[in-house]
Order: C-alpha cells, then structure tokens, then sequence
C-alpha cells in the first residue's frame, strides 16, 4: 500500500474529483468552523490496501496530473514493482514481479480490470491500451497473490483502474495539452446527481506522429457510468466503453540502429504499413447489497472487440467476451471473510491475410477460437488480538482453449482439426499482517500462483502446441508505514517456477514462440520512500531490484532471464506549492539487461532526465508542463527476448526521445 498521505490543494483536488463532501457548522457564539469531512473512494481504496498482508499501493490522480497522460507508464512510473517501459505510443512492456517476462507483445500474466471488472479476454491475454488512464479517480496495484481480492491468481497481480461518479466528480472539467511530434491530446468529462440517480461521462481524443517514424497514433474514447439507489440497502450501477484506437507500429531495431538514430523505422513495418487498430465497446454492471457487515456485489459484462493488426500478415479477429460475478465480504471485526467467483466465456473468429502494404491480400488461415476461465475465490481473516491479523485463502481457476481450424494455406490438410486443452488448479495463500505501533505495518505471505497458457501460447502461427500452465510458490515479507514526514514501502520476495512461458524470436517478422522452462526463480526488493521535509518539499523514490535467472537448466544453466535490468530507480523532487511548483525526475538503470538467454549480449545502462511544472493561472484553472529526456539521451528502453543474438539482430526499442508538452486543466 501506499501510505503517502500527500494531498495537492483544494483546487486540484477539485480538478481530480478527489475532494470529499464538505460540511460546516457555525458554532454558536464561536468564529469557530467544524469540518466534517465524508471518506472518499480513495480513501477507502487505501483502507482495504492497509488490510492486505503484503504489496499493495494505490495511485490517486494528483499523482500524475502535471504529467501528459498517454499510457500506463504515466500513471504507475512511481508504483514500486512495476516495471514500465513504453515502446512507442500507448504500447508499453508492463510487468509485475517478472510477469510475462519475455512476452515481446500485448501482455500476460496480469488482471487488468476497470472498475472491478476484468478488460482480459477470456483466455487471459489482453490489450492494455483499452485502459485509458486519463479517465481515472485513482489505481488499485495489487502485487502477486495479494490480488486475490480480484479473483487473481497470476504471478503479478492486478491493477485496477477506477473511474469517477457523478456524486464524486460533479460538474464540468476540460483539461488539454499539446506538444512535441505534432501531438494533441484533450479530455471532457461531466458529472450530475440528483436524489437517488447519478451519472458521470468522459470523452477523449489523443493524436501524435510519435517520436518513431512510422509510429502515429489516433484514438477517440468514451466512458461513462450511471448508479441508481433502489432503496437503502440496494444499490446498482451500469458503465459503458467505447474504444476506437489507430496506431501504427515502427518496429525494433538493431543495437546500434537504436544507440545512433532511434527515430527510424523497421523497414518490414514501414513495407507492411504494420499497425495495430482496435474498436471496442465494453458494457457491465454491478449491483450492491448492503447489510452492514455483510455485503454482497453480483454482476455481469460483455465486450465486443475487432482488432486489425498487420504484422508479418494481416491479423483480423472477432471476438465477443460476456461473463459475470460475485463477490460476499463480511466484516464481523475480529472475523472477516470475502468469497466471490467469475466466469468469462469467448468466442474469437480469428482470420489472416498476406499483408500487401497493410491492406489484406489471399486469405491464409481462418479458425475459430472458444476459450473460457471460471475462478472460485475466498479469504479468511483472522484478528485474535489488536495488532495482529491471520489471513488464509485460495483461489480454484478452471479453463478450458479450443480451436477449430477451418482454413490454412500452409498446411491444408488441417482444415477440420480442432484443438483442446483443459487447465485446472487451486492456488492458497497464507499471511499474517502485525502493526507492532501506530501507522506501522510488518507482513509476510506465502502463496501459489498458476497461469494458464492463451491462444497467443497454443496456438503458434497455426498449430494448436502442447503447453503446462505455469506454477510459482512465492514467500513474501515486507512493511510500510509513515513516522512523521517519512512515508515507506518496503517488499522482498522470491517465487520459484515451474514451468515458466518464456518466448524468444524465431526469425524476423514471425511471431515468438513459447516453451515451458524447467525451473526458474524470480527474487526481488520492491521499494518506495517518500520524504516531506516542509509543505514546499517532496521527495519520492522508487526502487526495484530483480534477480530473474535459470535455475540448474540443460541448456542455460543458471543464467539470467533476460529483458528486465536488475536495478531500476526512479525520483522526483517538488519544490514549490499549490500556485507554482517545479518537480525534476530522474530515471536510472545503472546496467543494461541482457538481451539473450545464453547471456552473451547486453544493453547499455542509462539515466534519463526529465521536469514537470504547475501553476494556478486562474480560479479553477491550473497549467502544466511535461519535459521529457531533457538531455536527448539515446538508449534501449525494451528487448524482444532471443536465445542468442547478432549485431543483425532487430530486438530493439529505444527509449523516448526528448519531448516537450504543455497544457490547461480546469473545472466548472
């Protein structure tokens, strides 16, 4: 959890819907005002977080407002343990506790979830540009197991984006930035309630050139929800997502191509017009009973998705996903429990086509993929005395992957083969959680997780391949906590794998192909500190250490994995208030990860520079400023995995280039 306790000022709390309801009473005969402020989402964000043995932090908007918010990267680059590192656009490689480690594109092993309810397809893959942070009150990161709460049971966890209400977002708020690559993004959002009904709703638009060649990118979304009281226990809420995103992909590059003229583009993504485009619409909702200690949530989704994506062929699929789930918590003090499942169903019609410039050309394979994930979850909480919590739980997830090949150009006598393959595990978790003071927390756990493969897994290029789901036993021990104007979070962990889907380059242009790795272990230190000298001072620190490697392998004995640096720090330093500050940041990675799995090749290690500004201009009205790379560094951000590698080898993605945007943001 994020026990950072900093609030920016009443203005720009307004702007990020973050201010609570305020109620003043004159007290007879007395100047003095009472204040009696009601909790906010936020807050209750951070008090379920305070309950979770282990690594949790919540991210409210204020964290990241003077920022220009493009992807994931800008919401979560001060989160301790997730690792970011944007590729170009809203693409971003985002992994927790090594997830997904050397998966080279989209994402794996992690619950991404709007609003409580998970946007992953229903084998568990998923495009995280259909998160749009700019429309978000706060950010739920859940580490490992410690997600369980979302029905999780991925190495990584979850993050969970939550959007405003009309009740807690009221009004009008326009907020806009321009800058460097001809890039223009804005946002506008309102909010009403009235009685028992509320409404929120947000619009968005971003355009960019990029700061690749070949690498623009268009996107116009909407959100929005409405909640209806039915009584006082009763309670429901509808939400609606519409996605509509262009961006066009510049490919990797070779080492030196990277370290000498980043903004070019791979020549077979300039030839194929290779993009990645994405309309979507996204429906759920969720209803609430509420007994006191008892409570019970039960809903259901659907989202229809179309994905174009030339590549090395014209990828054109289809897909519907709908489930639904529940959840029970009761909290009876000394004894709490949750118990909650879900069940996501999908259906793909999955098509390529020769890539003739981008544009489909003779069809060369077309099936059908089927795939669906049920997971039954529970948690006991156990608080015999004051200081000390005892925390048992697991999670049982059933799946099943189908694919019935109707068409393939390479290889016909596979039309009319099906596929299957059926996973199923239980997943406990023990944990214990003490607060030997005030404000100061020790934990640990220790916990199972297992992933199960997606289609982007068994189905390689055509065939339906046999994989194992992924297991990991994971001990973890941490603490958090604030003493005077000192904030802390602090993690250690170890997880040792069986099994583990790694990926690796074939050859240019296809697609990677996954095996099961013998075993692996993935360690690490996950740690936050901030420092509040004065009310004009801040300072805050991330850092992330991960030792990633092999373990007794035939082929690779004890290496490292590759792809991720085992040190990464981040820090900002605020100096100023809420009607002018300036806040430097920094990002250093001493040494470069290794690129292969034979650990023959490594990148170079960089410190990236950068500023963020604010300035109240008017009433309602505040500026901002976002520099980026202030010093036109060029560097490797992100590696495509190899087992080994040439000079040749096209790998690569530079880090951004320096950048500059400025903007307005107001509220009416």
């Amino acid at each position: 959890m994020n026990c950072r306790t900093y609030r920016a000022a009443p203005l720009l709390a307004l702007v990020l819907s973050l201010v609570p309801a305020v109620v003043r009473a004159e007290v007879a005969g007395d100047d003095q005002t009472i204040i009696v402020t009601a909790p906010t989402a936020t807050d209750e964000a951070e008090a379920r977080a305070a309950r979770t043995p282990g690594g949790v932090d919540i991210v409210t908007h204020g964290d990241y407002a003077d920022k220009s918010i493009v992807s994931l990267r800008d919401t979560l680059a001060f989160s301790p343990g997730v690792y970011l590192q944007p590729r170009y656009g809203q693409e971003v490689r985002i992994a927790i506790r090594g997830s997904g480690l050397s998966r080279g594109f989209h994402m794996r092993g992690l619950t991404l979830l709007q609003d409580g309810v998970p946007i992953n397809l229903a084998d568990d893959n998923g495009d995280f540009q259909e998160l749009e942070p700019i429309f978000f009150d706060h950010l739920e990161v859940y580490r490992g197991a410690n997600a369980l709460r979302f029905g999780s049971g991925t190495l990584g966890g979850a993050v969970n984006g939550v959007t405003p209400t009309g009740r807690t977002a009221g009004g009008i708020y326009l907020r806009g930035d321009a800058g460097s690559f001809d890039s223009v993004r804005g946002l506008v959002s309102a909010g009403v309630a009235a009685g028992a009904v509320d409404a929120w709703g947000a619009l968005s638009a971003d355009t960019s050139d990029g700061d690749r060649d070949h690498a623009g990118r268009h996107s116009l979304r909407f959100h929005g929800n409405a909640g209806l009281k039915l009584s006082d226990v009763a309670s429901t809420r509808f939400y609606a997502s519409v996605n509509h995103i262009e961006q066009q992909l510049p490919g990797a590059l070779t080492m030196k191509e990277a370290l000498t003229t980043p903004r070019i583009a791979a020549a077979a993504s300039v030839a194929g017009d290779q993009a990645r485009d994405i309309d979507s619409l996204r429906l759920q909702n969720r209803t609430r009973f509420d007994w006191g200690r008892l409570s019970l949530d039960v809903g259901g989704f659907v989202n229809v998705k179309s994905l174009y994506h030339p590549i090395f062929q014209v990828i054109d699929q289809e897909s519907v996903d709908r489930g639904a789930f529940f959840r029970v918590d009761y909290d009876g003090g000394a004894v709490a429990a949750t118990f909650g499942g879900e069940l996501r169903v999908g259906d793909t019609a999955s098509k390529r086509f020769l890539n003739l410039a981008g544009k489909r050309g003779a069809k060369s394979f077309e099936a059908e993929q089927d795939a669906r994930t049920a997971t039954l979850y529970g948690e006991l909480r156990l608080t015999p005395v004051e200081a000390l919590t005892l925390v048992a739980g697991g999670v049982y997830a059933d799946g099943k992957r189908r694919q019935a090949i109707a068409f393939n150009s390479a290889a016909p006598a596979q039309a009319g083969t099906v596929g299957h393959a059926g996973f199923d595990a239980f997943s406990p978790k023990l944990g214990l959680l003490f607060e030997p003071v005030a404000d100061v927390q020790v934990y640990a756990n220790y916990s199972r997780s297992v992933e199960f493969p997606g289609f982007n897994e068994l189905a390689q290029i055509a065939s339906f391949v046999p994989l194992a789901p992924q297991r990991a036993w994971t001990v973890e021990v941490g603490t958090r906590g604030k003493a005077g104007r000192l904030d802390w979070d602090i993690s250690l962990y170890r997880a040792d794998i069986r099994g583990e889907m790694l990926q690796y380059t074939v050859v240019p242009d296809i697609p990677a192909s996954t095996f099961n790795a013998g075993r692996t272990r993935h360690a690490g230190i996950e740690a936050a500190l901030e420092w509040r000298p004065a009310d004009w001072l801040r300072l805050r620190q991330v850092y992330t250490y991960s030792d990633f490697r092999f373990r007794d392998d035939s082929e690779f004995g004890d290496n490292r994995l590759p792809i991720v640096p085992k040190h990464v720090y981040r820090a900002e330093l605020r100096l100023g208030g809420d009607a002018l500050h300036v806040a430097p940041n920094l990002e250093w990675v001493p040494q470069g990860p290794h690129a292969d799995y034979r650990n023959k090749v490594r990148t170079p290690g960089y410190a990236l520079l950068g500023v963020t500004g604010g300035a109240r201009v008017a009433e309602g009205i505040d500026a901002f400023v976002d520099v980026r790379n202030i010093t036109g560094k060029k560097a490797i951000g992100d590696i495509s995995a190899a087992i080994g590698v040439t000079p040749t080898s096209a790998i690569y993605y530079p880090v951004e280039r320096r950048a500059i945007s400025a903007g307005l943001r107001a509220r009416f």
